[in-house]
């Protein structure tokens, strides 16, 4: 039998639940979705683009584009404008229905995407399981597959890394590497904090700021000597002496050595691997050290293939080192402010020698700008092939919730006014046609004539917007290849004969037209 005070606890119990708010459902609908920060967001980044873009963009446009990430993370979810209505509509209902803002309200297109967001939110499990900032990145990533290949979004995160990068991120100049638990040096970058402290490979590495690196994460310790530059840390090492001992290291910029030299018999020949902040300094050392010497060369070659780009300014003050004067760049786009030439007022250290730019089908950016700059200028011959077409500048915008925007905001066009996006350089000297093609063109060129003449006409007679297939055809006059040793013996062959070097340089200049003139010291920065 049941005790009766069990029957009056129970009873009392059950009449507390009874008068208690019915229970929230397991996930709550809208629970974790941020709509004002994704309307700020949104808003932000339309009035951003607006006035920047290459093309013209509606706000209508940019916001349907965006709107397509609902569906790439739930296929049941469709956004569409209607017969003047926006909605999202999923399967058998309609999730939200509005009119559409004004064609120019930056702001209300914001917040109708951020509507739309959140009423898909409520409805789809797929977009609760990426959160907000992952149905941002989604929203942005389906917008910017409608623009340019270079355009995108930059989460918190990655944007803060990025502005890192921007403002110096410091280092000390030393490789690492794990060897059955124990850290140590592998390699010191010359003139670097570590070099002037004495750091020689093969130093072992015991703690970082007091931190013990004995069977650490290599990747972890590595990072740590990383830091804003002029911050300080201390190493803890033990030399060939067997003794440790404490160095106390300024971070410093580290640049990446990006100029080599060699001579190759009475030619030399400068590598650039890339544009980083010191390319340009690097280069003219190197040239001046190579013309020293009882036994000065005849011509000098700028190895450009592979190089994949790095910083416009670093570009445009390499091409002053040989081009006293002339324009050396321009950049056009809508935006007033994205219109520059950028204009060399140098010495030529050569003396006047006889350049050859050899460049291949990966040589882009900052890379073609240097090699159109020298032969839109007559001051050298470009040999290889046609290059990857990269010549677009990227401007950033700073969003509200620390991200960061990167929008294509102008194209890089050559001396002679073509663009290098997409066209890319055609070479004065073919190689990628073979070689017997390519002592062809030589011959021809040693008794004074330019079997590319009509081709190069066409190439820098062409102005943007070009037709992809026009552009095609064009760049087909010498396809893009990987670099190849007969560059270097086409290089060595225009080097030793005056004749077909004059034949193979371009004819002169048509009349510029000048955007807004830029001294080369304060270029903007383009990187790949």
């Amino acid at each position: 039998m049941v005790n009766p005070a069990i029957l009056l606890l129970m009873f009392a119990v059950l009449q507390a639940l009874a008068s208690l708010p019915a229970r929230a459902e397991p996930f709550s609908i809208g629970r974790g979705f941020d709509q004002r920060l994704v309307s700020d967001v949104m808003g932000a980044a339309f009035g951003f683009m607006a006035p920047r873009t290459l093309d013209a963009v509606p706000f209508q446009d940019l916001t349907m584009w965006a709107l397509r990430g609902l569906t790439t993370l739930d296929p049941r979810l469709q956004p569409e404008l209607k017969e003047g209505t926006l909605r999202l509509v999923a399967p058998g209902r309609v999730l939200l229905a509005r009119a559409p803002p004004a064609p120019d309200d930056a702001q209300g297109w914001g917040e109708a995407a951020a509507q739309m967001a959140r009423a898909g939110w409520d409805a789809s499990d797929q977009m609760r399981a990426v959160g907000t900032q992952g149905v941002l990145t989604t929203l942005f990533d389906e917008l910017f597959n409608h623009l340019d290949p270079y355009s995108r979004y930059a989460p918190p995160a990655v944007a803060a890394a990025d502005r890192a990068r921007r403002n110096g991120q410091g280092g000390i100049g030393a490789q690492l590497a794990s060897y059955g638990g124990s850290v140590v040096v592998q390699s010191v970058a010359e003139d670097s904090p570590a070099a002037r402290a004495g750091i020689r490979a093969g130093d072992r590495l015991l703690a970082v700021d007091g931190d013990e690196t004995q069977g650490g994460d290599l990747a972890a310790i590595t990072a740590s000597l990383a830091g804003p530059e002029g911050s300080v840390v201390t190493l803890t090492l033990r030399g060939r002496d067997g003794r440790p001992h404490d160095e106390t290291l300024i971070r410093a910029l580290i640049l990446p050595r990006t100029v080599t030299a060699e001579r190759s018999g009475d030619m030399l020949i400068l590598h650039v691997s890339s544009f980083s902040g010191d390319t340009a300094a690097r280069l003219a050392q190197a040239l001046v050290s190579g013309m020293s010497g009882p036994h000065p060369p005849r011509g000098v070659v700028i190895d450009l293939r592979g190089n994949r780009g790095g910083l416009l300014r670093e570009a445009v003050a390499a091409a002053e080192i040989l081009v006293p004067h002339g324009i050396v760049a321009a950049t056009a786009g809508r935006d007033p402010a994205a219109e520059h030439s950028f204009v060399a007022d140098g010495t030529d250290l050569s003396g006047g020698l006889p350049v050859i730019v050899v460049v291949d089908g990966r040589s882009a950016s900052a890379a073609e700008i240097l090699a159109a700059a020298l032969a839109d200028q007559r001051r050298a011959v470009v040999v290889g092939s046609s290059t990857l077409g990269k010549g677009l500048v990227q401007t950033i915008g700073q969003l509200p919730d620390g991200g960061e925007l990167y929008i294509t905001w102008s194209r890089v066009l050559a001396p002679f006014g073509w663009p290098l996006q997409g066209l890319g350089l055609l070479p004065q000297v073919c190689t990628s046609m073979g070689e017997a093609a390519a002592r062809r063109q030589l011959d021809a060129l040693a008794h004074g004539e330019q079997p590319m003449v009509r081709a190069l006409t066409r190439h820098r007679s062409a102005r943007a917007p070009i037709p992809p297939a026009e552009m095609l055809e064009i760049r087909n006059a010498c396809p893009a290849a990987e670099g190849r040793d007969l560059d270097l013996v086409a290089a060595g062959r225009l080097v030793h004969d005056p004749v077909a070097y004059e034949a193979a340089l371009l004819g002169p200049p048509p009349p510029p037209r000048l955007a807004r003139t830029q001294d080369l010291t304060s270029a903007p920065a383009m990187r790949n």
